[in-house]
């Protein structure tokens, strides 16, 4: 995944397995060791206070997580989650309410960074880079521990109440 016009600065490519998906309109990847695993939706309940991007919480293993709808937290408005995948971050586990998994990919990771034109200001800590699968643009996640402390707070007085 190498942006267009961008010449390869390197001979071999690094390639790293990505589990990619849909949100909404948009193709989505994520590091497969950031990946705990990826489950039907489950019940989950509503969070006071927390940003619209957050669907609520849910109980995974047997663990209070947050919900979070990556279609909405990349602007591309709600969607009905077709699946849950769980990731790890600094924080604890958060599930993210997906669209369709297409499966585990090779993705190019010289795509860090993205084009600029792409990634304005508040996506850019979301976003790694931007690649293509086919024709079709590609958004290499970060790590998901941009949760903001709200949302932890907001949990955390779920789990107590």
């Amino acid at each position: 995944m190498r942006q267009y016009g961008q010449a390869s600065t390197d001979y071999g490519e690094a390639v790293m397995a990505a589990l990619v998906f849909r949100a909404g309109q948009l193709l989505c990847a994520l590091r497969l060791d950031e990946v705990i695993e990826t489950l039907r939706p489950l019940d989950t309940q509503p969070l006071a206070g927390t940003p619209a991007f957050v669907r609520g919480i849910s109980v995974l293993r047997g663990v209070p997580t947050p919900v979070i709808d990556v279609a909405r937290l990349l602007g591309g408005g709600q969607i009905e989650a077709e699946r849950y995948v769980a990731v790890r971050t600094e924080r604890g586990a958060v599930a993210l309410a997906t669209g369709q998994i297409l499966g585990i990919r090779d993705v190019d990771t010289n795509v860090a960074g993205g084009h600029p034109a792409l990634l304005g200001a508040r996506s850019s800590h979301l976003v790694a880079g931007v690649g293509t699968i086919g024709a079709e643009p590609l958004l290499l996640l970060q790590s998901m521990r941009a949760v903001p402390d709200e949302v932890w707070e907001a949990a955390a007085a779920a789990v107590v109440s």
